[in-house]
């Protein structure tokens, strides 16, 4: 399996143009996949079966992947069988007896706005991490930023009402910014960020050394956060994006106005949003109808 694994990422990564972050999920996900497949005994892509994949992706649901993690990992499958199919490694491309999940029933927990300012509360602003960590929540918070995005930010990407951004595939765009954000990153960057020379280092959020952060560490920081708060949802950057895009929908805003400030190409990426509202009215009609009590 080995050489066919080989064959695909050097497929995708010369004629698909997938972005590195991408690349990295799509062997993040296979490698996952290969190795539950050798505790089954099977190293030939040839004796894989339909079950060995539903098998697979159903123990990444009962281990606690989110759902978007899951969806993601199937569609890499997907992508996989339909390359061994092509390239003659396999009879049947497996991959067309998956059926892929309506987009809205793959939306992660979202947080209540009481969530949300709990969440916001824990970093401890006296110190350098936390006054830098209170800067970032609130900026994935207020603006929707993908947690990349927020790691790219420089010092001249934030102003008094708008962050500039460079999303996927590094198209630029202009997401407004809320006050409290602002607030917090003005803190942030007299208090902390000076010390570090913003000549040598332009970037936004640096670690205590003077590194820029990664998604890694920002993902690690928002789970601590969780537990702290007290909440129980399985939180992430991307729960700060889908709270922030659900939370203006309920609010009124407008479908394409979120698109844009999301950055999506496409605005089915956004209208899934739709249904996570529509969620929240059906659960707020039966809970408080006087007429179903």
């Amino acid at each position: 399996m080995k050489d066919q694994l080989t064959d695909f990422f050097l497929y995708i990564s010369s004629e698909k143009g997938l972005s590195p972050n991408t690349l990295e999920a799509y062997q993040r996900d296979l490698s996952s996949f290969v190795a539950f497949l050798k505790t089954r005994g099977l190293t030939d892509v040839k004796a894989i079966a339909h079950e060995n994949i539903v098998s697979f992706l159903s123990l990444m649901r009962t281990q606690n992947y989110s759902s978007s993690s899951v969806c993601r990992c199937m569609i890499t499958i997907k992508a996989f069988f339909r390359f061994l199919k092509r390239e003659n490694y396999v009879p049947n491309n497996l991959g067309l007896y998956l059926e892929t999940p309506k987009l809205w029933q793959l939306i992660p927990d979202i947080l209540s706005c009481k969530e949300v300012d709990l969440l916001l509360e824990q970093p401890d602003v006296t110190t350098m991490v936390g006054c830098r960590d209170k800067a970032i929540l609130e900026v994935l918070y207020s603006s929707g930023l993908r947690v990349s995005e927020v790691c790219g930010l420089t010092l001249y990407s934030v102003d008094d009402h708008f962050v500039r951004v460079f999303g996927k595939g590094r198209k630029e765009r202009l997401v407004p910014i809320g006050k409290r954000a602002v607030e917090a990153v003005d803190q942030y960057l007299s208090l902390y960020r000076s010390q570090f020379d913003s000549e040598k280092m332009q970037t936004l959020f640096l670690s205590q050394k003077g590194k820029p952060i990664d998604r890694t560490m920002v993902w690690r920081r928002i789970k601590t956060y969780g537990k702290q708060a007290g909440i129980t949802k399985a939180i992430s950057p991307h729960t700060m994006r889908h709270s922030f895009a659900t939370h203006l929908l309920d609010n009124g805003a407008d479908l394409r106005v979120i698109q844009e400030m999301l950055g999506h190409a496409n605005i089915s990426s956004t209208d899934r949003y739709t249904h996570i509202s529509s969620q929240h009215l059906l659960q707020s009609f039966e809970r408080f109808h006087p007429r179903l009590q």
